[in-house]
């Protein structure tokens, strides 16, 4: 069923076997490929047999009973043909660009409606033509008519209509070609944008501009695109200053938010602290007494803050009082400031100069240094090239205007006579290396140009072809104008058959002037002849002006030449220095990160050294904590025993030299675990370092054996504190061994430490070595600076010296700061004079007011203390005083005895309510006892009747009722018990209820 086929079985009803499945039908009608069976069923009558592939077809099948099945099948095979050996086979087509035979005839059907299209196209092509030849000669006939006779072109126009719906449709035509074209057309344009970015815009071409009257010319520089390589150090320093930027406005940010924070906080605080608290209500009167304690409390806080602010204050001021040998610490730090970065002003080629560490020079630095050259030289050459450039839009503009006043003159001597002409100023034009940009620009005029010439050239190459009446209908066709053209002869005829008709009839009708006429016209002649002079005047104005601003551009250009020269010179003197740099950055580099490997282990070191520091102080304090034990130990045990203890000396040998013996006891148990054979061996010298110890043997005491005449507690007491001392021992002894292992690390660490850091001064001297060394090298490398006669200073004997080996460049600039810098510092040092002999005035004046204030506070405080012994008798302190007026404790003691009293007597209360109920519960009670006592009275009674009645039964009968006699007392005894219980309760009531 996987590849579309069938396969029936005949069955039979004797049963199922192997031999029965080797019968069927095959019947593959379905695709093998794609036609697998989806579905098989039999219809209502199970007549037929449908089947559904996947290949979209369904076949029936007609199932047979074993009657209907034909007994002979047979199938008829055609003879198999003869002589196909001797056939030629049939050669395959294998070329693959071969054209099948549907390809063919669809070919021959475009190729035969293609020529008959070509056909109906030349003939209509004849027939325009012929009538466009017709339409020729009908203008001409029409411009051969006199003048009145001609027709006018709109009346050739049979309808204007026709022609608005020509360019209607023509328009509709140009813009669907221009739909069509406009994927093509977006494709060049890009293709054109990107050869302009690669090839044109690449390029910066090198602009001339030329004066007009003279021989004066100015160039734009000739630019170098800025390195990858600077452009990315450039970014990258932008980017970090940017990053650095961000970091320093996040923490403002930062700062600011952390008050905003704090300053919503406080008045939340301030609010909880107005906010009163819950209280129990109680009484009026406790109410009253509580407000004036709280009030009280408020008095007495307000007063102890005060006198806290007045304490912190004089705290603040005596701290901030600066002691004899007192350095202003702002002033220090800006002094090791100025001293780290101030820089050394002795000349570099000495010895003992020092570089600071913003003036050390590395690769990255100097590389950072010849991209911002480079910038700036790339920037200020632009800058003069836009220069250079506007002003050949000024030479354009000028041109454009000079034509216009030339054209302007052109008209105006029109009306003038010849001889009246003034000469006119020739018009500038531009030059080719004005205008460089054109030489790449193509527009559609060249571009058709060219397409014209390579179709001329084409046309030459071309053998000549086809017959002369073609020929001759070509040269037809190519002269006919087109109908613009046409138009455009006619108005031209037009036009000039109207120029000569009036030149005829002004000659024709030619009269002398009148004398207002002259006069008009002697007038315009004036203004004409100044019309003249003024523009030739302003043409010559326009001249002059452009040259003299490229005269002024031009002397800016050569003195920045000069610049731009130094400045090249200082960019090979850069190269130089890096390439140097390059060659000793290796070293630079290893000194650096040893340096940094050095400061990594003395953070470490130090960060170790602390955590030790940490650990002593903890074991210091654990040992005094252990020592404090060990003595409240010791305390505690001579409390135990008192005094005159005639055990103390027991206990105490019990407490001390006891302990030896049981640490043996303990390490040889250990001992033992380990090793059993050597236990006899230790056993000895233990007993041996006893008896040295302890004296004898006969000292040492059993643990479970009490002393004749002690306390067994003091003795249960004395061995729990000699436990505890044993534990505290050798917890003292593991910290104090734990603390001289940590001071032993320490030290070891702290001599390291040390180590590390004069290796750390010596590779620091190392580098600064290698600094200097490397400047010494900078310095050796040879400068060009351009001078000139006048700058030269170092004369000798009023002469220019050979050698200027020991001269010293400046610039003009830094020579004019020094020689400022001189003079501030001068100004500078009489100023600190000035200031320093004030402060001197200063402090003797407050030397002067401190002695006099403090004889001033002699004297009260001496006033004081008279008036207070006249007063209380005793010196006395007022804050405390004050402080304390008010027993506040107390009050507040008194107020919690009122609201307690208020309590008990509110539980008094409740207590005598409830002895009522009680007393009502045990009336209730002894109502019903009298009620039982009664009843039992009553029993009583009937007992003795009963007994009575016994007694009778028993003395008028015999021994046969002596069995019955037996259970009888029984039953008396157990009634006399029974009543004694119930007497023994009764009497108890009677208890409770008195």
């Amino acid at each position: 069923m996987q590849d579309g086929s069938l396969r029936a079985y005949p069955l039979r009803e004797e049963g199922l076997s192997e031999g029965a499945l080797k019968d069927y039908w095959y019947l593959n009608v379905h695709d093998n490929d794609n036609g697998q069976i989806r579905g098989i069923c039999c219809s209502h009558d199970d007549g037929c047999l449908i089947t559904c592939g996947g290949d979209g077809n369904i076949f029936t099948f007609d199932l047979l009973s074993e009657e209907e099945v034909p007994k002979e099948l047979k199938v008829t095979i055609p003879p198999p043909r003869r002589g196909l050996e001797k056939e030629k086979a049939t050669e395959d087509i294998k070329d693959p660009d071969a054209y099948t035979i549907e390809e063919y005839k669809q070919k021959k059907e475009h190729e035969r409606k293609m020529k008959e299209a070509e056909e109906k196209k030349n003939k209509k092509r004849e027939e325009l033509s012929a009538l466009r030849q017709d339409f020729v000669f009908l203008l001409q006939k029409n411009q051969e008519l006199p003048k009145h006779m001609q027709l006018h072109r709109e009346e050739f126009e049979m309808d204007r209509r026709i022609f608005e719906e020509l360019d209607r449709q023509t328009l509709q035509r140009i813009q669907l070609v221009q739909k069509q074209l406009a994927w093509e057309h977006e494709k060049q344009f890009v293709g054109l944008q990107k050869l302009q970015t690669q090839f044109r815009d690449a390029l910066e071409f090198t602009l001339t501009v030329h004066a007009i009257q003279s021989n004066h010319q100015i160039s734009t520089y000739s630019l170098l695109t800025v390195s990858e390589k600077y452009a990315q150090n450039k970014k990258q320093e932008d980017s970090k200053g940017a990053v650095l930027k961000e970091k320093w406005t996040a923490l403002k940010e930062a700062e600011q938010a952390e008050e905003d924070i704090s300053r919503e906080t406080s008045p939340n605080e301030a609010e909880r602290l107005k906010t009163p608290v819950v209280r129990k209500p109680t009484t009026r009167y406790i109410e009253s007494r509580r407000q004036k304690i709280r009030r009280l409390i408020e008095k007495y806080d307000a007063l102890k803050a005060k006198i806290m602010k007045r304490r912190a204050e004089w705290h603040e001021l005596y701290k901030s009082k600066p002691r004899h040998n007192h350095e202003n610490s702002k002033d220090a730090e800006e002094i090791k400031e100025a001293r780290e970065n101030i820089g050394c002003y002795r000349l570099k080629s000495a010895t003992n100069y020092t570089l600071t560490e913003d003036e050390r020079i590395n690769t990255e630095k100097k590389m950072v240094q010849l991209a911002i050259l480079e910038d700036l030289i790339h920037k200020t050459k632009v800058n003069m090239n836009k220069e250079i450039v506007s002003l050949r839009d000024l030479k354009v503009s000028t041109i454009d205007e000079i034509k216009s006043l030339v054209k302007e003159v052109k008209s105006i001597q029109a009306n003038l006579d010849v001889s009246e002409h003034l000469p006119i100023p020739p018009i500038p034009q531009l030059h080719p290396d004005e205008v460089p940009e054109r030489i790449v620009e193509c527009s559609s005029d060249v571009l058709l140009k060219f397409k014209e010439e390579q179709e001329a050239k084409a046309k030459l190459e071309e053998p000549l072809e086809g017959c002369p009446s073609s020929r001759a209908f070509r040269h037809v066709f190519l002269q006919t104008p087109p109908l613009e053209e046409g138009y455009a002869m006619v108005q031209a005829g037009d036009a000039s058959a109207v120029v000569t008709g009036k030149q005829e009839t002004f000659e024709m009708e030619k009269v002398e002037p009148t004398e207002m006429e002259l006069e008009i016209l002697k007038r315009e002649k004036i203004k004409n002849l100044y019309l003249q002079e003024t523009l030739i005047k302003k043409i010559n104005t326009l001249v002059i002006n452009f040259d003299a601003e490229l005269c002024l551009l031009r002397h800016k250009k050569l003195k920045m030449d000069v610049q731009m020269k130094s400045a090249d010179l200082r960019c090979i003197t850069c190269c130089d220095e890096l390439l140097i740099l390059k060659k000793l950055e290796i070293h630079e580099d290893l000194l650096e990160e040893q340096i940094c490997a050095i400061i990594n282990k003395q953070e470490d070191i130090h960060s170790k050294l602390k955590s030790y520091l940490a650990q002593m102080e903890d074991r210091k304090c654990e040992i005094v904590m252990l020592e404090e034990r060990e003595k409240a130990l010791y305390a505690s045990f001579e409390a135990s025993l008192g005094e005159n203890n005639e055990f103390a000396d027991v206990l105490t040998d019990i407490l001390k030299k006891e302990v030896e013996y049981v640490i043996k006891e303990e390490e040889r148990r250990k001992a033992g675990e380990q090793n059993e054979n050597e236990e006899e061996e230790d056993e000895k010298p233990d007993l041996k370092t006893d008896e040295e110890n302890g004296g004898s043997e006969s000292i040492v005491f059993d643990d479970s054996i009490c002393p004749e005449g002690c306390s067994e507690d003091l003795f249960l007491n004395t061995i729990q504190l000699r436990q505890q001392r044993i534990g505290i021992e050798k917890a003292l002894e593991e910290e104090k061994k734990a603390a001289a292992d940590l001071k032993k690390e320490y030290n070891a660490l702290a001599i390291k430490a040390k180590e590390i850091e004069t290796s750390l001064d010596r590779t620091n001297r190392e580098l600064e070595a290698f600094q200097w060394e490397k400047l010494h090298k900078l310095n050796e490398l040879d400068v060009v600076v351009p001078l000139r006669l006048h700058q030269v200073q170092c004369l000798v004997d009023g002469e220019m010296p050979r050698d200027f080996s020991q001269a010293l460049v400046f610039t003009n600039q830094s020579l004019q700061y020094l020689q400022k810098r001189i003079v501030d510092l001068r100004n500078e040092k009489i100023m600190q004079r000035e200031i320093h002999k004030k402060a001197k005035e200063q402090h003797k004046q407050l030397l002067q007011d401190k002695k006099e204030m403090e004889m001033e506070i002699q004297g009260l405080e001496e006033r004081c203390n008279n008036l207070m012994m006249e007063k209380f008798g005793q010196l006395v302190d007022f804050e405390a005083v004050q402080v304390h007026s008010v027993n506040i404790p107390m009050e507040q003691m008194k107020v919690r005895i009122m609201e307690k009293e208020y309590e008990h007597f509110v539980e008094l209360k409740e207590w005598e309510e409830r002895i009522v109920v009680l007393q009502h519960q045990l009336t209730k009670l002894t109502r019903e006892n009298t009620s039982k006592l009664h009843q039992l009275n009553r029993f009583c009674h009937e007992k003795h009747q009963l007994e009575t009645e016994l007694e009778s039964l028993t003395t008028g009968q015999g021994g046969e009722f002596e069995g019955t006699r037996s259970a009888d007392i029984k039953e008396t005894a157990r009634l006399e018990s029974r009543l004694m219980h119930m007497t023994c309760e009764v009497a108890l009531l009677r208890e409770e209820i008195s």
